[in-house]
């Protein structure tokens, strides 16, 4: 296997550099200064949440939510009551708002969640919902400048609403052109391979269905 497939698998680490902290595509950085420092500019603590996952670390949340341990929560934020599900309505479950080990965009370093750290009042801590970027949420206007603003160094909203997939995600930001890339080294016989090789639970239907889930899950996205 490549080492570009490696990489956008999560199974490699060798295209990532340190920025505040978190690990990012080093292609991404200046582009990245770029963003957070117009950001500043603009008012809003640029702050990142969540930036590089491994295909490990994915697959420990995946497992944690197929076998009840994490909450698995539905469109409205409430958690789902998983008892009784099928396999197959567990995993759907699940990829509203998580990838599969090996298809998060996460393992490319160019998809960063993000949010304005001085919007949130004292004492209030960060959930990563939809309804603290809607109208009258926390980062409603850092969420509008983003989107004013993220095309001028490269960047975009991949999961800028629902489309049957994955569900909407504002505070999900990709650098178009790496991300692309990176997605470019997977298809849907290399993830399954990868998913077969590893203990991901479910993953006997996760192959059976693969080509469903690709479509629907995976490549399923904004374009720019």
């Amino acid at each position: 296997m490549t080492e570009f497939k490696l990489q956008a698998l999560g199974l490699s680490g060798s295209h990532l550099t340190d920025y505040q902290g978190n690990q990012i595509h080093a292609g991404v950085l200046e582009d990245l200064k770029g963003l957070d420092a117009s950001a500043k500019a603009a008012g809003f603590d640029f702050t990142i949440a969540s930036a590089y996952r491994d295909f490990h670390r994915q697959k420990a949340i995946w497992n944690a939510k197929y076998s009840g341990k994490r909450p698995i929560l539905d469109s409205q934020n409430q958690v789902i009551d998983i008892a009784g599900l099928t396999s197959e309505a567990i995993i759907e479950a699940i990829l509203l708002f998580s990838a599969m080990p090996g298809t998060s965009r996460h393992h490319f370093g160019t998809d960063i969640d993000v949010y304005a750290k001085n919007c949130l009042s004292n004492g209030a801590s960060l959930q990563l919902e939809p309804w603290e970027y809607e109208v009258d949420g926390p980062f409603y206007a850092f969420s509008c400048w983003l989107e004013e603003n993220l095309h001028r160094f490269g960047f975009y909203k991949p999961y800028d609403k629902f489309r049957g997939g994955v569900a909407a995600e504002p505070w999900h930001i990709s650098h178009f052109e790496l991300a692309n890339d990176m997605s470019s080294h997977l298809d849907i016989a290399t993830i399954a391979d990868v998913i077969a090789q590893h203990d991901v639970l479910g993953k006997n239907t996760i192959v059976h269905n693969i080509d469903t889930l690709y479509h629907r899950f995976v490549v399923n996205v904004a374009s720019k």
